[in-house]
């Protein structure tokens, strides 16, 4: 690939004047203005986007780094993010961490030698190294999705209290009590506060958690259908499952399949997030839903007001709200369908 001094010696001028030209830092007469256009064309020259930001001591890419890619959930999420830049006249620098740690280290640090404007990131654990070079710099982040456990970084985020609240007293209202639920890690707040949703509901009908229906994966199909396996090995066996996210959801699927039973017939159960249509096919999935492009957007958005006031000291924390859409996969149990209060009438 040509350099710029390969281009100055084309156009016959001094590096300066083709910095000068490619810049417009100053005027440059348009004979020479054609010659060193021309030898740019010839040449197939790109300068370099990290060297340009430097000089002009800003930048207009963002990066967004996320934990999935393969993931459906995070595709709207993309989306968002770069409609609202294009708009803000940015582009977008995406990398994927694919739920890998040392990988996601990595790409923090790609992305802080681009000299990127800011950050919007999905992180794989509470507390990120290297995140103090970003502050240096005043280059702001957003976490989304998930939290950071770090000052006066924004977070945008969905009620995963709340979904996951409402999808277990759905089944409990249905009539099913042994729901057995299969979480992310519990180190992640997606996790935890999916745990913490799921317990409300029992504890709100006045049933017990019980330690051994509770199984933590690793958001990753192959986890969900492990678990699956694990929770239908206990005796007695679970009525109902509801699962954290939907790459594990279409693991439970594939171990429920193996073991020859029916959804809802022999068991019920409700995911969380978008499922692939290629999942669905034969299944009527009730599933709790993400507001995921309003998710990415609304990020980009809050990452362009701390660039247009850097100086702003204070921490942000926005929460979207999920949707639980019932079909027929947490169709009422054959056994008598219970109410909430009926339940606390009993205990």
């Amino acid at each position: 690939m040509a350099n710029i001094q390969e281009v100055a010696r084309r156009a016959g001028v001094s590096i300066s004047t083709v910095s000068r030209v490619l810049n417009g830092t100053a005027r440059v007469n348009n004979k020479l203005t054609e010659r060193v256009l021309l030898a740019i064309e010839e040449l197939g020259y790109r300068p370099s986007r990290a060297a340009r930001s430097l000089r002009a001591n800003y930048s207009t890419i963002i990066g967004l780094l996320i934990s999935d890619i393969q993931n459906i959930f995070f595709m709207d999420l993309i989306k968002g993010v770069e409609d609202v830049a294009l708009r803000n006249g940015y582009s977008v620098l995406l990398c994927n961490s694919d739920e890998d740690s040392q990988r996601e280290q990595r790409y923090l640090e790609i992305l802080y030698d681009e000299r990127v404007a800011g950050l919007i990131v999905v992180p794989t654990r509470e507390k990120l190294n290297g995140l103090e070079l970003f502050r240096e710099r005043n280059i702001p982040i957003v976490a989304v999705d998930r939290r950071i456990k770090s000052k006066n970084i924004d977070a945008v985020l969905v009620d995963n209290v709340r979904g996951a609240r409402e999808a277990v007293t759905h089944l409990i209202t249905n009539g099913y009590q042994r729901i057995g639920t299969i979480l992310g890690p519990k180190t992640l707040s997606t996790g935890y506060e999916r745990l913490v949703g799921y317990r409300q509901a029992l504890e709100e009908a006045g049933i017990a958690h019980d330690p051994a229906l509770e199984k933590f994966g690793s958001f990753k199909e192959e986890s969900g259908r492990q678990a699956t396996n694990e929770l239908l090995a206990l005796h007695p066996r679970i009525d109902a499952l509801f699962v954290g996210n939907n790459t594990m959801t279409i693991g439970a699927l594939d171990a429920l399949h193996h073991h020859g039973l029916r959804v809802p017939d022999d068991i019920a159960l409700i995911g969380y997030d978008a499922m692939p249509w290629t999942a669905l096919r034969s299944i009527s999935l009730t599933m709790v839903t993400q507001p995921v492009y309003e998710l990415g957007a609304t990020a980009a958005l809050r990452l362009f007001q701390r660039l247009q006031n850097p100086s702003e000291q204070t921490q942000q924390e926005i929460i979207l709200t999920p949707t639980l859409s019932i079909l027929d996969s947490s169709a009422p149990s054959k056994q008598p369908t219970i109410t909430l209060s009926s339940v606390k009438e009993n205990t």
